[in-house]
């Protein structure tokens, strides 16, 4: 590849390959007014990566990116190996769509044995096809795990868009780009040693904190409830002591905004510093979830 063509997949727009509930497209501008003033001499960290937004909007050289979700981080890892048969898989899907179709889709893992059976980039092309076709956008599963989202009965769906994923796929292959499955905290380990780079960012962008749902299981069926903001925010102190710079996203709900005020003083007094932003939400299983609504940021150091 040569230099001209890395400039221009990496400083052109790439947008996020999905839908995703909570997605940062309408935040990004006031996001970005609070990364570090030298971004790109930093590694970026982001260990609830999503749909990627902010990673895409930010296009940092060196990165980190990580999610506890198996199915999504497949599909970030087809798109970087084998993104010609990911686009085939998808236009394939895009001849095929409609409601009989879907649920045939959505239901293959229900059979653990032959789900198995198919290759990673197979599985890719399910996710992403049941992402654009499914009720609203919504990522949701039940107990069990199997994703169970009714179809969304949309006229035109953008199953396949072969220039975004060929983008993606360039840009995950020109930079230094890291891809993980598991824990949040796994993710940023490396920062919380001694010897730990401190040109490091991180950006957190856990499932929103739900007023009156402590038991939020639409993203995984484990869920993320208030224990795990809980665990988060110590993590942040963490890292904040380590000198590591941190940014939070998440709802303006009076538990969030004390759990970091009151556990700000373990850092230093007032340390942490909480700006309200006001969002554009079209994806949420609740209709109060949606249109324009608070959130927050969480900022842990000082320009």
């Amino acid at each position: 590849m040569t230099g001209m063509q890395k400039n221009i997949i990496i400083y052109q727009m790439i947008k996020p390959f999905l839908k995703w509930a909570g997605g940062k497209r309408q935040l990004l501008s006031e996001i970005k007014k609070y990364i570090p003033k030298d971004f790109q001499n930093y590694t970026y960290y982001e260990p609830f990566a999503g749909a990627g937004a902010v990673f895409f909007g930010l296009q940092p050289e060196k990165a980190v990116i990580n999610d506890s979700n198996e199915q999504l981080i497949n599909a970030y890892n087809a798109i970087k190996n084998s993104v010609s048969e990911l686009v085939q898989l998808l236009k394939n899907y895009e001849k095929n769509n409609d409601k009989n179709f879907y649920y045939n889709i959505r239901d293959l893992d229900r059979d653990p044995e032959s789900f198995r059976r198919l290759s990673n980039t197979e599985k890719a092309a399910r996710f992403i096809y049941l992402n654009k076709t499914c009720y609203n956008g919504l990522y949701r599963v039940n107990s069990k795990g199997f994703f169970n989202v009714p179809y969304g009965k949309y006229d035109n769906p953008a199953i396949c868009e072969e220039k975004v994923l060929y983008q993606i796929s360039g840009y995950l292959n020109s930079n230094m780009i890291g891809i993980s499955c598991g824990d949040f905290e796994d993710a940023v380990s490396p920062l919380l040693k001694q010897s730990a780079e401190k040109n490091s960012f991180v950006y957190f962008d856990p499932p929103y904190h739900s007023e009156g749902n402590k038991n939020f299981t639409s993203y995984q069926a484990d869920g993320f409830d208030e224990s795990q903001q809980e665990r988060l925010c110590d993590l942040i102190i963490k890292l904040t002591k380590n000198k590591i710079k941190c940014l939070l996203s998440n709802s303006d709900t009076d538990f969030i905004r004390e759990l970091y005020l009151h556990r700000s003083f373990q850092c230093d007094k007032n340390f942490f510093e909480i700006i309200t932003v006001q969002a554009k939400r079209a994806i949420n299983s609740k209709a109060s979830g949606r249109g324009i609504v608070n959130e927050i940021l969480v900022k842990n150091w000082k320009d």
